[in-house]
Order: C-alpha cells, then structure tokens, then sequence
C-alpha cells in the first residue's frame, strides 16, 4: 500500500511562501524606521544605544552574523529588529530595545 507522504520540496516551498505571507503582514503594520544616517546621529547623541552595547547586553554570542538591522519606532519605543544568523546556522529575528 502506497501512501502519499508530502513532497519535501513542496514542504519547504510552502513553509516559506507561509513566512512570507507572515513578514507581508507585518509590512501591512509599518513601523517608522529609522534610515542609517539617524542611526549614527541618534548612537552619537545618546538617543539609542550602540547596536554592539544592545547585543552585548541580551547575550548575543559574539559570533553570531548579523544579516540586518533596522532601528524602528515601536509603539513609541525604539527598537532594534536585527536578522542574526547562529553559528549553528539557525536564522531569526530580534526585537530588542534600543535604549
């Protein structure tokens, strides 16, 4: 007796068309992000923290690739949202607090 068991392609093509329809909705909820010249400014003037003291501070493993940063106004909070990819080669998102 032949079962159909999912096709791992199929699998893994609709887990990511699921997380982009899950990232598409957060666009839907656009937050006001800073571009990277008011990073510096806000860093430089004591606004924000630096992104190297927030990571430090939540205990992100030094070795852990940051593949992007946005610094975005959260509910009035400024927040980093950082993609960090584990030495492990696990992905995700974080959303830490900027100050």
């Amino acid at each position: 007796m032949k079962t159909n068991a999912p096709n791992p392609p199929a699998s893994i093509a609709l887990a990511l068309a699921l997380m982009l329809a899950v990232s598409g909705t957060g666009a839907a909820q656009a937050q006001a992000c800073l571009d990277k010249r008011q990073i510096q400014e806000a860093v430089a003037s004591g606004q924000i923290l630096s992104l190297d003291a927030v990571l430090a501070s939540a205990g992100v493993d030094a070795n852990a690739e940051i593949l992007n940063v946005q610094v975005c106004d959260q509910g009035g909070t400024l927040v980093y949202v950082i993609g960090v990819l584990a030495p492990d080669g696990a992905a995700r998102n974080l959303t830490l607090n900027a100050r």
